[in-house]
């Protein structure tokens, strides 16, 4: 079944499997995008993005390609800099004190 099966083409899969985890976030933006009636950018597309991302440059590391591997790195800063942006910012809203209760009329 796997005759013939090379590195290469087990390569080429992990390349293919990580540019279909990148090419998935968009789809995760449309829809959501859809759903809500305005531009959303949900988290899933952003742990998407770092997966696809991670694949991509372990996948242009082996091809030896500069051109790729530092397109790819510099996007894994900036997906990993919109994460750690929204957890702060969401950390920030945790740790706000709640409002007072209404206060009922005598």
């Amino acid at each position: 079944m796997f005759d013939g099966l090379t590195w290469e083409h087990v390569w080429v899969l992990i390349g293919f499997g990580g540019q279909a985890l990148f090419m998935s976030r968009f789809l995760v933006q449309w829809w959501a995008s859809e759903r809500a009636g305005r531009s959303v950018v949900p988290l899933t597309f952003w742990y998407f993005s770092v997966g696809g991302g991670v694949i991509l440059l372990i996948y242009a590391i082996y091809k030896k390609d500069p051109v790729f591997i530092s397109g790819q790195a510099l996007g894994l800063i900036v997906y990993f800099r919109n994460l750690y942006l929204i957890f702060a910012e969401r950390s920030a809203a945790g740790r706000e004190d709640p409002p007072p209760p209404p206060q009922k009329s005598p």
